[in-house]
């Protein structure tokens, strides 16, 4: 359970929510952010016909997406407004297949510095009567960037 305090302030919660109002491939996929904490993103992934692959199962490339976004807006949470995030790299386990209901992609920061930060990345399979299986985790690294002038 999220405590009061661990919300992100309502400004921060505007920037990270517009900033993923504008990405055309979370749209594209139906993502949606339902957590936004100091450092702690969650997005959720519907399942549906169009997210999957030849067996049925949420695409790697889908999976992988969401956990990449929740890590860079976790790292986003901790920055000031003339910031942005951009991934260096990242690697992603898929441990299970992505089945159920919805994927959770848990992005974490982990240590977080002037230029780079590390990031933990969590997909969990959710079933309908909400129980939960890992499906892949990973680690990203992120750099910071000057927001582009307007």
């Amino acid at each position: 359970m999220e405590d009061q305090q661990e919300q992100a302030s309502p400004a921060v919660r505007k920037r990270i929510q517009d900033s993923f109002d504008q990405q055309g491939l979370m749209s594209h996929l139906g993502a949606r952010i339902t957590h936004i904490r100091p450092g702690r993103v969650h997005i959720v992934l519907q399942a549906r016909p169009e997210v999957t692959q030849q067996h049925g199962y949420i695409h790697a490339g889908a999976t992988s997406a969401v956990a990449d976004t929740a890590g860079g807006y976790a790292a986003l949470t901790l920055f000031d407004d003339e910031s942005e995030v951009l991934t260096v790299e990242y690697k992603i386990n898929l441990l299970a297949p992505a089945a159920g209901d919805h994927l959770e992609a848990i992005g974490t920061v982990l240590k977080t510095g002037r230029t780079l930060t590390v990031c933990q990345l969590e997909v969990y399979g959710v079933q309908v009567d909400g129980a939960r299986k890992l499906v892949a985790n990973g680690q990203q690294t992120l750099i910071r960037v000057n927001r582009p002038a307007a």
